[in-house]
């Protein structure tokens, strides 16, 4: 699979995750086993009026949809694979007015379980928090057929 097969899979579905369209989730950048999504800044995102600091459930909200998405950069077939566990670090808030990057990869594939971990970052490299995930894999079969060619455009 091409990096731009990834990147169209990776927006196709984010754009049926009702958050992710909320947010403005956007596909910087797609390749095999990693993936870069970014969160624009926005008003409605704004944790704290007076300082214009992002909530923290948007960028955890960035990081797990990241980390979910990422799978489909790691597997040939789209499959759903559910949250079974997320940890978020935070280390610092985001600069307000800027927008935050998320970047995720998978670092082990099993039969029933990937593992992911997160960074999520500012331009200036800095990092707003850190996240490992575990998604259990149900398989494609338990997806409509309609739904999984309507994120891979009918292949595979």
């Amino acid at each position: 699979m091409t990096d731009a097969i990834r990147r169209d899979r990776v927006s196709r579905f984010i754009a049926t995750l009702n958050q992710a369209r909320e947010l403005g989730l956007t596909v910087e950048e797609a390749a095999e086993g990693t993936l870069t999504l970014c969160l624009p800044y926005s008003e409605q995102i704004i944790g704290d009026p007076e300082t214009g600091v992002i909530h923290g459930g948007a960028i955890t909200t960035l990081m797990d949809t990241t980390s979910g998405c990422v799978i489909i950069c790691a597997l040939d077939d789209f499959e759903l694979c559910p949250t079974l566990d997320l940890r978020v670090d935070y280390m610092r808030p985001a600069e307000p007015n800027k927008p935050v990057y998320a970047r995720a990869e998978t670092y082990r594939v099993t039969r029933n379980i990937i593992f992911t971990r997160c960074e999520a970052y500012q331009e200036e490299g800095e990092t707003i928090a850190n996240c490992v995930a575990t998604f259990m894999r149900i398989g494609k079969e338990a997806l409509p057929k309609s739904y999984r060619d309507s994120i891979t455009g009918g292949e595979a």
